[in-house]
């Protein structure tokens, strides 16, 4: 699928995207015609496990695609037509449901942000939506090299009124001495409460810790994954780092808010999440 091509070659954009235009390519597979449920359920998993390895560092996507198969499985008994017409519900009340996930976190976070000096690294949606909905006195946005989306995103912030600094990669962990708050988003953030995000975030969050400065996560539920840090495929070093659990201070979710070693109990009382993952492994 072109789209699953789009995603192997894109590297500006931050998760939450990437798990639109996964959602949006599954959907795009729906629409494709086909005899019988089965034969159509099918062809949606096929396309699932291709759209979540295509971006193996990236939980936003497995989250999404594994979402929308689990809800097709449960209804696997649909003819075609009925489980298409299922999986284009399932799809709008997703996407409709990041939305709001996204306002929810930003409430948590108001008392947090109000009259602080922000730190944050890369580029993430859910923090945006937070940074505009109160913003700080001040905040502070990395490059992000090697792709510098922090260039376009420090640019953004300004433009929604709020005041922004631009720094250099190497010099954000010596600006942890005028910040009050590190805010970043999540690539994934996995059952043990380890942190999968944008390369240098680990280095940041050690620098926060000795600054005693708290570091707060961002983080949508489909972000979480159903599995421990150690069990997760191979990351790719320039793209994507793990930041601990002993390194973060909390985790916002629409859920609410967790301390890091506190995700497991979430991500277990969260169905879709190993139900989709299952349907994610081949075989």
């Amino acid at each position: 699928m072109e789209r699953i091509e789009e995603l192997r070659r894109d590297r500006l954009h931050g998760a939450s995207w990437m798990a639109r235009r996964a959602v949006e390519a599954l959907v795009d597979v729906a629409e494709q015609q086909a005899e019988t449920g089965e034969e159509l359920l099918d062809r949606l998993i096929s396309a699932g496990r291709e759209l979540a390895s295509s971006r193996p560092g990236v939980g936003a996507v497995a989250g999404a695609v594994g979402r929308l198969l689990a809800a097709a499985q449960r209804h696997a008994q649909l003819d075609a037509e009925q489980l298409r017409r299922l999986f284009r519900e399932e799809a709008e009340a997703l996407l409709d449901g990041r939305r709001r996930a996204a306002a929810s976190i930003a409430i948590q976070l108001q008392e947090r942000l109000k009259d602080a000096v922000v730190l944050t690294h890369s580029a993430s949606a859910t923090v945006r939506e937070a940074l505009v909905r109160t913003p700080p006195e001040r905040v502070i946005c990395t490059v992000s090299s090697p792709q510098e989306e922090g260039r376009t995103f420090a640019h953004d912030l300004r433009e929604a009124g709020l005041n922004v600094d631009l720094v250099e990669d190497g010099k954000a962990p010596l600006e942890l001495e005028w910040a009050s708050v590190l805010l970043v988003g999540a690539d994934t953030v996995f059952r043990c409460g380890t942190l999968c995000n944008k390369t240098g975030t680990r280095e940041l969050a050690e620098a926060a810790a000795d600054a005693s400065v708290p570091a707060f996560v961002a983080c949508e539920v489909i972000k979480l994954a159903p599995i421990d840090a150690a069990a997760a495929p191979a990351l790719t070093a320039e793209e994507f780092d793990l930041t601990p659990p002993e390194l973060i201070d909390r985790v916002f979710t629409e859920e609410g808010s967790y301390l890091a070693e506190e995700i497991r109990a979430l991500v277990d009382r969260t169905p879709f999440l190993q139900e989709g993952y299952a349907l994610l492994r081949p075989g």
